[in-house]
């Protein structure tokens, strides 16, 4: 599925550059659970972005599903990631102008689905997380715990090939972090991809293989 070689990031800093990601080769398989780890600013984040498709600028080649990222414009860079790729971010994302049910159709939106069946499969994702009673609200009228299973209900709400997930678990009490770890496993166990970003070392053994960065290499 992906095949990352010799992928590099930098920043100029004065006369040189300093890397965020320094000669990273990569494979994920279709259908692998895989948790990327490593201490702060070790370039974890910025992986999962170039994995994303959310950062174009990088040296080096990716290929995701047999498409040349490196070469394609920023348009179907989006298209690709919209058709198959479900993010959680650390920072939630969510539309603040949007409800819950709302936010929650975007993924949805892209796909080519009747908006009946769309609002259907919002009521089926909103009861699978226990937020019914949320789905008129705003993100800002949300706990952070709240906001975080929001932004995980709308990663998967369109059956993606891929998941990446930044600390998927963050902001989520323990008992609610096992719950979505389980439902990664699920839906990995079904088929889809998965990789993720944690420092928890509990949700880290949910990975099949560890990737362990370490100043932009892998170690």
């Amino acid at each position: 599925m992906i095949e990352l070689a010799n992928v590099e990031k930098s920043y100029p800093v004065g006369p040189s550059r300093y890397y965020v990601l320094r000669r990273i080769n990569l494979e994920v398989k279709d259908g692998e659970f895989v948790t990327i780890m490593g201490p702060s600013g070790a370039g974890k984040s910025t992986l999962l972005a170039i994995l994303g498709m959310l950062d174009g600028e990088f040296k080096g080649e990716y290929r995701f599903l047999g498409e040349p990222v490196h070469k394609l414009s920023v348009k179907q860079r989006a298209e690709l990631n919209k058709r198959y790729i479900g993010f959680v971010f650390q920072q939630y994302h969510l539309l603040d102008s949007l409800t819950v049910a709302e936010n929650l159709d975007i993924p949805l939106s892209y796909r080519n689905i009747r908006s009946s069946e769309r609002q259907a499969v919002v009521a089926d994702m909103l009861d699978r997380f226990h937020i019914v009673g949320k789905k008129d609200l705003f993100p800002s009228q949300l706990s952070g715990g709240q906001q975080q299973l929001v932004a995980v209900a709308r990663a998967i709400i369109a059956n993606p090939k891929l998941i990446l997930a930044d600390e998927p678990t963050g902001n989520l009490h323990s008992s609610q972090g096992k719950e979505i770890m389980e439902l990664f496993k699920k839906l990995n166990e079904e088929g889809t991809t998965v990789i993720q970003v944690t420092h928890n070392e509990n949700w880290a053994n949910y990975g099949r293989k560890i990737v362990k960065l370490v100043d932009g290499w892998i170690s």
